[in-house]
């Protein structure tokens, strides 16, 4: 029986980007990325990412309602020492809880500081939802934080990503996402209704469509996307058959997972 006919559990996720440098254009989000590889490696598919601003009612509404539709949801940025990083307090007002002082996160902070280091604003970043579980920090020490499904990252990417490093194989996940590329110099409009009915055919695989344009020529790249390597073989098989009907000259990349 293959897994198209026992299909694994979708685990989802949703990453909030939290922070008006991110929407002014100022900062360039370079978290998402990392994340959504992260994710798929843990077999965990990402199905939404939002970028919101620093305001407590829209963080406080969104984290209520995506932490209800994910299995897990994962915020980016705003857990800092300043007045704009308002991501802890909104969190434990989402979820209904008061925001302490986490005596662990303070520890932390107190041995990363020089004596008397730990000012006023430094300690906000010991700032947590009542209940929450630390996520250590290797680089700063400054942790992040989980409460129920939520996981709360700093924005900074190398600090985002040494934290999740750390977290990712806690995580319970369903099966990797696998891929297969095929590229050609048709036209996607050459190539469309074909591929829709392969789709058609194929309803267990994501089959996407990605136009290149070069300097000195243009095509296409077909993605072909899912769980089961035998399934997303055959879907290649007819791909390049009807790649070569067309006149094009189907070329595969390599796989991935």
């Amino acid at each position: 029986m293959s897994q198209a006919d026992n299909p694994p559990k979708t685990v989802t996720a949703c990453v909030l980007i939290i922070g008006n440098e991110i929407l002014s254009g100022r900062t360039q989000d370079a978290n998402l990325a990392f994340l959504a590889k992260g994710l798929n490696e843990a077999g965990i598919r990402l199905r939404e990412a939002r970028v919101v601003p620093d305001d407590a009612d829209i963080i406080v509404s969104t984290v209520n309602e995506v932490r209800r539709s994910f299995d897990y949801v994962f915020t980016t940025g705003g857990i800092g020492p300043t007045h704009d990083d308002i991501t802890s307090a909104s969190i434990a007002e989402a979820f209904a809880v008061p925001l302490i002082v986490h005596p662990e996160a303070k520890r932390l902070l107190e041995g990363h500081y020089p004596p008397g280091g730990l000012n006023e604003a430094r300690l906000r970043m010991a700032q947590v939802p009542d209940g929450a579980v630390l996520l250590p920090n290797p680089i700063s020490r400054a942790p992040g934080f989980r409460i129920d499904n939520v996981f709360v990252l700093p924005g900074v990417p190398q600090i985002m990503q040494a934290i999740f490093s750390e977290l990712k194989h806690r995580l319970q996940g369903g099966a990797a996402v696998l891929s297969r590329s095929i590229s050609c110099t048709l036209s996607e409009g050459a190539i469309a209704k074909d591929l829709g009915e392969l789709q058609a055919r194929y309803a267990d695989l994501e089959i996407g469509s990605y136009p290149y344009f070069r300097r000195s020529d243009f095509g296409v790249t077909l993605v072909i996307r899912g769980t089961d390597r035998e399934r997303i073989g055959a879907a290649v098989e007819e791909l390049k058959t009807l790649v070569r009907a067309l006149g094009g000259d189907p070329q595969e990349g390599q796989a991935e997972d």
